[in-house]
């Protein structure tokens, strides 16, 4: 770690502080800034160690920065929360560290340490965008600012896919990726900014373009800096295909599949399709019904899309899980605990016992450290909202400019749970956006939004009273 890396994280923790009192009217623009500015800008591989916490890197520093700051400049703020039925996922998520642990034999202490580091991971950042964003003018604020967010990172992007990922040795003195060779795809290079991994940029670029096409089809947003919507996503469309993700592509196609249903045909089938299927193959692929032909029948039908390489990649993927699956199936409730012991060990060839597993995707990681307690938790967490969501606001008026902020949190949860089922990029902000859902979802419909929906039922049912 750098000397300007080690500043940048001393002075985090102030800077937050400084946020809550320059926004002190609207101190959840200071809890959005915090975050969204501490993933796309804060040093890789920085931090201290400090005794009995976890340690102090650029998620934990905003999370601790944040919670004490509503500490000391809006205490009324924890009054605010009312626990929920839709809050218990995330608390299982928190605590299923601890059974694991003593399920295992690692003693309190380890259980202790993995449920404090997994609470500080998802469970801060969902309760603070809980108590934070859980109407209206929050969530838009948010959704701007992770549109904003992508716009920032498109002259970045294009430096890097020109001169390859420079920009974290350049402002920090050291490389912030785990290997510059995934960095190089396709003949080409593709970038990393300031996050761990290219997948992760794609991963950002692809809902913030989302975002931008859904806020200007809503009519929410038709300038920005007095420059047309259009011009602005046509820059950001063409940024994100020189990211070289094959996933993120499905991802944006399969975004747009929802929104162009949603507003042509008023429904939400794509969505719903897809919160399902995604529950399907997880129920699937932890019973370890998801191997042999059914993983070949995939990969068939993925052949059929995407580049041949890519499809080595999810092929060896699948082989590697279905040794993980059945390592896990051993303990398959509160799986195997820390340190390693979901993996899977065997011989080499010097007679050394090794390990031989590789785990790409957070559902594997997670069955197998926690078992399908932990994993039922981890997804329930950004797939219930959504689903609630569904229930409540139906597709017709997605669209309205009210409603228009929810909607595309709720289709790009799903979205980035899907990417879980065979990567493991965390980024703080998506939890963020699962507790602010989860508030939303649970608050009353204001009156415009209530509104809303009766006028449009109202239409409705006149249209389909003409048509008879």
């Amino acid at each position: 770690m750098s000397p300007q890396a080690q500043l940048v994280m001393i002075l985090w923790v102030p800077t937050i502080f400084w946020l809550f009192i320059r926004f002190s009217r609207e101190k959840e623009k200071a809890v959005i800034i915090g975050f969204i500015v501490a993933w796309l800008f804060l040093p890789q591989k920085a931090g201290f160690s400090i005794p009995g916490l976890p340690d102090y890197d650029r998620i934990s520093a905003t999370c601790y920065g944040i919670f004490v700051a509503t500490f000391i400049f809006d205490f009324q703020r924890f009054r605010s929360f009312k626990f929920s039925w839709l809050d218990v996922p995330i608390l299982i998520l928190c605590i299923v560290p601890f059974f694991s642990s003593m399920a295992n034999d690692l003693g309190p202490y380890d259980g202790f340490s993995a449920t404090l580091n997994q609470t500080v991971q998802y469970g801060f950042p969902y309760f603070l965008g809980r108590i934070y964003l859980t109407n209206f003018s929050s969530l838009k604020k948010l959704v701007i600012a992770i549109f904003l967010g992508g716009l920032v990172y498109v002259p970045l992007c294009l430096y890097e896919v020109k001169m390859s990922p420079q920009l974290h040795r350049m402002v920090y003195g050291y490389e912030g990726t785990r290997s510059f060779l995934q960095s190089i795809r396709l003949g080409g290079y593709r970038p990393t900014v300031f996050m761990r991994h290219g997948l992760s940029v794609a991963m950002w670029m692809m809902a913030a373009t989302l975002i931008g096409i859904w806020l200007w089809q809503s009519g929410m947003l038709k300038k920005l800096w007095n420059i047309p919507m259009t011009w602005l996503i046509g820059g950001m469309m063409i940024t994100f295909i020189l990211l070289k993700s094959t996933g993120a592509y499905v991802y944006l196609l399969y975004g747009l599949v929802v929104l162009f249903t949603a507003k042509w045909f008023r429904n939400a089938i794509p969505l719903l399709f897809l919160i399902f299927s995604i529950s399907f193959y997880l129920f699937l692929g932890a019973t370890g019904n998801f191997a042999g032909q059914n993983a070949d029948q995939v990969i068939s039908f993925v052949s059929q899309i995407v580049p041949p390489e890519r499809v080595e990649s999810l092929a060896f993927r699948f082989d590697n899980e279905e040794a993980l699956v059945q390592k896990a199936m051993k303990q398959p409730i509160l799986g195997w605990g820390g340190w390693g012991r979901n993996r899977v060990f065997d011989y080499n060839y010097a007679d050394e016992l090794v390990d031989v597993s590789i785990t790409d995707s957070l559902w594997i990681m997670s069955y197998g450290v926690n078992g399908a307690v932990g994993l039922f938790s981890i997804f329930a967490v950004s797939l219930l909202p959504p689903l609630v969501f569904l229930l409540r606001y139906p597709a017709r008026i997605w669209f309205h400019p009210q409603v228009a902020p929810a909607a595309i949190v709720a289709i790009i949860l799903p979205l980035y749970m899907l990417d879980c089922t065979i990567n493991n990029q965390f980024n703080p902000v998506f939890m963020v956006m699962s507790g602010a859902l989860s508030g939303f979802v649970l608050t009353k419909a204001n009156p415009i939004t209530r509104r809303v929906i009766s006028t449009q039922t109202r239409r409705n049912l006149t249209d389909n009273t003409n048509l008879i």
